[in-house]
Parts: structure tokens; C-alpha cells; sequence
């Protein structure tokens, strides 16, 4: 074979953990030494190191020109020295799929909001639909909003230009049957969909607001959509999953809401809209009760950049995650530990649920300063009745280092969805573990 032009070593720390690492510094040393082709050779999980490597290629040059593009690494192959060449290449061939969801999911959040509009993001979730005969695309328009009674969703994004109005998208994947009769899981991803939060009345003025990075605030409908295209290249079996996102913006006009309304949601609930900028629980809310009551799943999760609280508590490597039964947070947990992203479950105090009583409605939309994050999640409780957990993005959404979107959320998805269809496959029709037969050895 060829003659081995570079030689670079690389400590996993211990556990040997570092795969992503692994695949970022194998990323640098091929940008470094232009080479096209890369042999890696360690204990270390294949996956995780050809998603490092993609995470770290990834460029977007969508928005250069002349002298500012940046030049794309030449890396063409990535050789994975070692035993079990079979499973590492059906590993690496299932990373690559993945990565594209993340790809997707960062070229989402780093569209700026004249570009990325709600419009605009619902062709492409139409797109991705028409790219797989598993994906079905459905979205509804303002008028069909207005008579699904979604009050909530509606009170947010009627302060936009008409034609950056209300775009309800719902992606519905049905993947194939490992075997004839097998249980199937049923899933709604809910993701935050604001392609630009201006805070509205409440405007986010001054120093830290970070208005000019609010078309950040699509991260959940980024990660969302990202895994509703991982899911369909990989064609998870047994998993039916539906993809719901509640697109907007955030805008000042005279058809915005202002603070001191009272909007009411499609399931009768009035909420006194003590805050404008506290806009994303509101579209979240008629998003969760469509996708319980449409799509009639298992569980829900919602996927959204909801709180600056919870990046106070746990900054910019972690997602807060919040449930309402324990099986589902710990598979979410499990997930995001084998995607090699980061979740810290915090409590959904029910004291705290004093904080969002209105003396007026049903509810308002904040609870001020103490518990935002909590009162936040709390909110969203209001309306879901099955199993549920709500994952707080604010933070990993985004890399201040690079000032660039991260993708954050899709890895974990997948992992999670997959493991959700493979317990279904192996329940019987009772619902009891299917008998395997014995190992012959």
C-alpha cells in the first residue's frame, strides 16, 4: 500500500471515551497535511470517531464569496485499521447518516431570518418528505390554524409579515417491519420553530439580549428535522414517528400580540400573555396538543432553545431535560450518553406551578425570575396528558467559540428513537419480551 506520509497520536483519557475528539483531531491532522486519505487505528467506538470527523469538516459557505470561502478539507477516505472491518464499516456507513441530520440541523440554525423564514422551512421539510417514500409532509397555513383553534400558536405569529406567516409543518415517517406482526413504536418529536424571536413588545434591548443570534431560536425544529432525515436515510424499523413543528416569528407590529392579552389554545385554555418575549412556550403549546391528539403517540418529546434560565443553570455543553415519567427520561438520558451529548434532568416541582396561575386566565406565561426554567417546563405540562419530556436546548444550541449552530440534538434523537422501536419490536402482542430462542454453543 501506500507509503504513510504522517503519523499522529492522540490520548482517549480514560475509558478511551474521546471517539468525537478522536474524530475532530483526525479532522485538523488531515487539514493540516491535506491528505485525502486516513487510517485510524485504537480501541475506540467507529461511529462516534467518523461523526467527530464530519462534525469538524462540516462548512458552511453559503453566505461567502471571494477570498472569505473557506476551502473545504480534501479527505476523501477514512480506514478504520483493526478487527471487525464488517461492523466498522456498517457503523461508519449508519454515522455518515446521522451526521447529514446534524449537517441539516446546523444549516437550519445558521440561515439567517431573512433567508431561513417560515415559508422557507417549510419547503424544505416538504422537500425532505419528497426525498423518501417513508415521509409524508403535511402543513397547515394560517387560515387551517385559525380553525384548529390554536389561539396560542396563532397569538405569536400573526406579528409577522404576512408572508412570513404561520406554517404548522407535520412529518410523519413510517418505517418497515422487522417481521410480520412485530409491535411498532409510536413517537411525536416536537420541536421550537421561531425562525426569528425579536422578544416581540417586550423587546430584547441591551447589552447580553443577543438579539442578533435569535435565528438561534429554531434550534429545536433544526434538531427535529435533522432527525426525521437520519431516520429516513437509515429506515429505522418498527417506529412510526411523527415530526411537529410550529413555525413563526417573533415580531412587533399592529397585529402582535401585547403584553396583557389573554390568548386561548386549541384545547380551551386561556393564558394571560404576561410576557412577549416568553413566545416559544406559547407555539409549543398548541404543537403538543396537536401532537397528542392527532397523531395519537406513546410519548412526546419537545426539543426547544425555551429558557436563558437554564442556560444560567447549566451553561453551554448541557441540555436540561425535564419529564414526566421516569423510563422516558432515563432512555433519553442513555441515548444522549451513546450520541456523546450531554442532558441533566431537573425537577418538575409542582409548588412551582403556583408561579404560572393567572388571576385572570387559566395560566400566564411566566413566572418570573426564580425557577424560569422550571416554570417554563411546568407550563408546557398543561398540555400533554401521556407520557412526556421536554429537552431545554438554549445552551448547546449554539458554539460561542466558533459562533456557529452545533447541531445539538439530532445524535440523541436517533438514539433514542431506535432504542424506542427495538423494545417495541421485542414485546409479543401482550406486551410481554418476546422468547428468543437459546444460543447454540
Amino acid at each position: 500500500g501506500a507509503a504513510v506520509r504522517t503519523l499522529a497520536l492522540f490520548g482517549l483519557g480514560e475509558g478511551g471515551r474521546g471517539g468525537e475528539k478522536l474524530g475532530a483531531f483526525v479532522a485538523e491532522v488531515s487539514k493540516s497535511a491535506k491528505a485525502k486519505e486516513v487510517g485510524v487505528a485504537g480501541e475506540v467506538e467507529a461511529g462516534l470517531v467518523s461523526r467527530g470527523i464530519a462534525r469538524a469538516l462540516y462548512v458552511d459557505n453559503r453566505f461567502r464569496s471571494g477570498k472569505s470561502v473557506v476551502e473545504p478539507a480534501p479527505l476523501e477516505t477514512v480506514a478504520m485499521l483493526g478487527p471487525g472491518e464488517e461492523d466498522v464499516a456498517e457503523a461508519m456507513a449508519r454515522a455518515r447518516k446521522v451526521a447529514s441530520g446534524v449537517a441539516l440541523a446546523r444549516d437550519v440554525v445558521g440561515a439567517p431570518a431573512n433567508v431561513l423564514t417560515p415559508a422557507s422551512l417549510a419547503r424544505l421539510a416538504t422537500a425532505l418528505a419528497e426525498s423518501s417514500e417513508r415521509v409524508e409532509a403535511v402543513v397547515l397555513d394560517r387560515a387551517a390554524c385559525e380553525a384548529r383553534g390554536m389561539g396560542s400558536y396563532l397569538g405569536v405569529a400573526n406579528g409577522a409579515a404576512p408572508e412570513n406567516g404561520a406554517q404548522f409543518i407535520h412529518l410523519t415517517y413510517r418505517g418497515p417491519s422487522s417481521a410480520p406482526g412485530a409491535r411498532r413504536a409510536s413517537i411525536a418529536l416536537v420541536g421550537k420553530g421561531l425562525t426569528y424571536d425579536s422578544g416581540g413588545y417586550n423587546l430584547k434591548a441591551g447589552p447580553g439580549s443577543m438579539i442578533e443570534k435569535m435565528k438561534f431560536d429554531c434550534g429545536g425544529a433544526a434538531a427535529v428535522l435533522g432527525a426525521a432525515r437520519a431516520v429516513a436515510a437509515l429506515e429505522l424499523p418498527d417506529l412510526d414517528c411523527h415530526f411537529v413543528v410550529a413555525a413563526c416569528e417573533n415580531m412587533i407590529s399592529a397585529e402582535a400580540m401585547r403584553p396583557g392579552d389573554i390568548l386561548t389554545a386549541s384545547n380551551g385554555k386561556t393564558i394571560e400573555v404576561a410576557n412577549t418575549d416568553a413566545e416559544g412556550r406559547l407555539t409549543l403549546a398548541d404543537a403538543l396538543i396537536y401532537a397528542e391528539t392527532e397523531c395519537d403517540p406513546d410519548a412526546l418529546v419537545d426539543v426547544a432553545t425555551l429558557t436563558g434560565a437554564c442556560v444560567v443553570a447549566l451553561g453551554n455543553l448541557v441540555a436540561g431535560l425535564f419529564a414526566t415519567d421516569d423510563a422516558l427520561a432515563a432512555q433519553l438520558d442513555q441515548a444522549a450518553t451513546h450520541a456523546g451529548e450531554h442532558l441533566w434532568r431537573l425537577p418538575l416541582h409542582d409548588d412551582y406551578d403556583d408561579l404560572i396561575k393567572s388571576k385572570i386566565a387559566d395560566l400566564k406565561n411566566v413566572g418570573g425570575r426564580p425557577a424560569g426554567s422550571i416554570t417554563a417546563a411546568l407550563f408546557l405540562k398543561h398540555f400533554v396528558s401521556r407520557p412526556w419530556a421536554h429537552l431545554d436546548i438554549a445552551g448547546p444550541v449554539w458554539d460561542d467559540k466558533l459562533d456557529a449552530a452545533t447541531g445539538f440534538g439530532v445524535a440523541t434523537l436517533v438514539e433514542f428513537l431506535q432504542a424506542r422501536a427495538a423494545a417495541a419490536a421485542d414485546l409479543d402482542a401482550k406486551g410481554h419480551p418476546s422468547e428468543k430462542p437459546a444460543d447454540d454453543h
